[in-house]
């Protein structure tokens, strides 16, 4: 167990991580050189498409130190906020982890909020400084923020290339130097932490564990104790580029199991393994438990398909644990799903598995966040809000609250007036502005959490060019004077596109809605009036005019009276067709919505 090191990447999003990890493996030996090719740990072709890692991977290295052979686990991390759940699992596998700085970049939001939760489990840091032969890099003032940020001495920074494979033979001695070994009993009670399960549809359920103490061999009967379910230990083995059975895996290694399990609900990531016959009495305290912030109803397209959606979300959930979901139903869409994500880009990654995995065509509302509502017989009982169709009526209502968020924002200081405007035009209020360098500044806001659901992300990347990196976490519910948009389509209201919005805007927005709806709605052979209300109040309209079929181009001359009798008649037939006539509502209508800025 001595010769085992257990360690992750953290980093910001595109600081260089996977093609760090591409060249530790290439230099010892995991991968032939006709395996090799970039982002070699990112299976999905979506990460590739984007060039982010969504998924943390597990692969198992052996490299040759001083005479001794030594087992290296390594565990890829996504850098993106909304994938910070992954790297919390990732992290309560490991005992130390790589740090990886971009030297053109320096020292980014995420990068703070991820070294902050491997400090929090006690993992040794090596800090990396990747990408130094770069023609913008700056290793001399960004080595010096790293020291400034780690209290480590400046020779501990190791400067490296993912790109050229520079310093990768330094970055492998500090892991095995520097990180310490597993420590556990092999001779206790099998004590085990799945961090992270797959679905595959030959061999059901694959699990990936860390063991703590004891083993597991293969044919044992095992219980996993969050479900008290027990079952045959299949198949056992560790993680090289493809999946490598073994008699059994012991104390301080990482591996796989294989059980036969076919439905997705029984396994939960965070949960104990243990043996059936000898268990141990204390379950391992996994990662955070995640909250998701983001909600959204995911429809599909043919109401017949509502149970092969349902079974695709389970298998997706088993692959990401961050996603959770209950059914609901809408008027307008059938039944579906109210799901919750850790954020935008959350949402959008699981649209598209969705299509691309499961071939299924899914229709998604307008995102939202949770609220507290509270009524005027019980003002001290919250209900929980996750949909605006919950919400209560106006004249019961005592007071609605939103949940806020502290976002921390680090931008180059020639950018802090875009910033502060646009904070404090998504209700921020600013409480804390640090100057890290003369070049560069970290702003502290406390803002309320629906603003940034939309499109706060991509607008701040726009007024910063770019340079400006966030990260946030909850601090709680507050009291805010919120209305509930509705908009009508012919009268009727569309439960789907309708959404909980602050007094202020709440003018503003549903005008905006009006016309993007016009522009995206189909005409018809009747008007379409399409009205924004807040209760009974419409506060806008606008109108899909009707298609026209000349119906007078046969009168030639002659009197007015037949023309107009001809008119009366297609009025007549108009106004019957539009009592009777349903207006459908396009995809691309839903998700205007997230885009009423461009």
């Amino acid at each position: 167990m001595k010769n085992i090191r257990n360690f992750c990447i953290i980093a910001h999003i595109d600081h260089g991580k996977s093609t760090l990890a591409d060249r530790l493996l290439s230099f010892t030996g995991t991968t032939t050189a006709r395996e090799e090719q970039a982002q070699l740990l990112d299976s999905m072709d979506l990460e590739r498409e984007r060039g982010i890692t969504i998924k943390s991977h597990a692969i198992q290295m052996e490299y040759m130190y001083e005479g001794e052979n030594y087992i290296l686990n390594l565990i890829d991390t996504p850098g993106h906020v909304d994938f910070s759940y992954e790297v919390s699992r990732s992290i309560a596998a490991c005992e130390g982890a790589l740090l990886i700085v971009d030297a053109a970049q320096s020292i980014q939001a995420q990068t703070i909020s991820n070294l902050y939760l491997a400090l929090e489990h006690d993992l040794e840091i090596i800090p990396i400084l990747n990408k130094v032969d770069l023609p913008s890099a700056s290793p001399e003032e960004v080595t010096d923020d790293i020291v400034d940020l780690l209290g480590c001495e400046l020779e501990d920074v190791i400067h490296a290339s993912g790109k050229t494979g520079f310093g990768v033979e330094n970055i492998l001695k500090a892991i095995i130097e520097k990180i310490p070994a597993p420590k556990g009993d092999v001779n206790a009670p099998l004590q085990a932490l799945i961090f992270d399960s797959v679905y595959n549809s030959y061999r059901g359920v694959e699990t990936y564990f860390r063991i703590f103490n004891g083993e597991i061999k293969k044919g044992q009967r095992i219980k996993f104790m969050a479900t008290n379910n027990e079952y045959n230990a299949d198949e056992v083995g560790t993680l090289k580029l493809t999946q490598v059975a073994k008699q059994s895996v012991k104390a301080g290694d990482v591996g796989y199991l294989i059980t036969g399990v076919k439905t997705a609900v029984e396994i939960k990531v965070g949960d104990t393994i243990t043996d059936a016959l000898n268990p141990t009495h204390s379950r391992i305290d996994g990662f955070e438990d995640v909250k998701p912030m983001v909600f959204a109803g995911i429809y599909p397209v043919d109401t017949d398909e509502y149970e092969e959606l349902r079974s695709s979300m389970e298998k997706l959930q088993l692959n990401d644990a961050s996603l959770v979901f209950v059914p609901e139903s809408s008027a307008a869409l059938g039944f579906g799903f109210r799901c919750g994500f850790l954020g935008m880009l959350h949402l959008e990654i699981i649209q598209e598995r969705l299509e691309r995995e499961f071939d299924m065509t899914v229709i998604t509302t307008v995102p939202n966040v949770s609220y507290h509502a509270f009524s005027n017989k019980h003002s001290d009982v919250p209900i929980l809000v996750n949909n605006p169709t919950d919400l209560p009526e106006p004249s019961k209502l005592n007071r609605v609250e939103e949940p806020y968020i502290k976002a921390s924002i680090i931008t180059k200081s020639d950018f802090i007036g875009q910033v502060m405007s646009l904070c404090i035009e998504k209700r921020g209020q600013i409480t804390n502005q640090t100057y890290l360098t003369p070049e560069r500044v970290e702003l502290t806001f406390e803002m309320p959490l629906a603003e940034i659901v939309f499109d706060f992300y991509d607008r701040l990347k726009t007024v910063s060019k770019g340079y400006a990196s966030f990260d946030y976490h909850p601090i709680g519910m507050r009291a805010s004077k919120l209305v509930r948009l509705d908009i009508l389509l012919n009268g009727t209201v569309v439960d789907a596109l309708s959404s909980l919005i602050h007094t202020d805007n709440a003018y503003h927005i549903g005008k905006k809605m009006c016309e993007k709806l016009r522009q995206l709605i189909p005409r018809q052979q009747f008007d379409i009036p399409i009205q924004a209300a807040i209760g009974a109040k419409i506060i806008s309209r606008e109108t899909v005019k009707a298609l026209r079929k000349d119906v007078t181009a046969k009168c030639y001359g002659g009197d007015i009276s037949r023309k107009r009798k001809l008119l009366e008649k297609q009025k007549k037939g108009k106004k019957r067709m539009r009592q009777v006539g349903n207006v459908e509502i396009p995809q691309e209508a839903f998700m205007a919505v997230l885009k009423l800025n461009d």
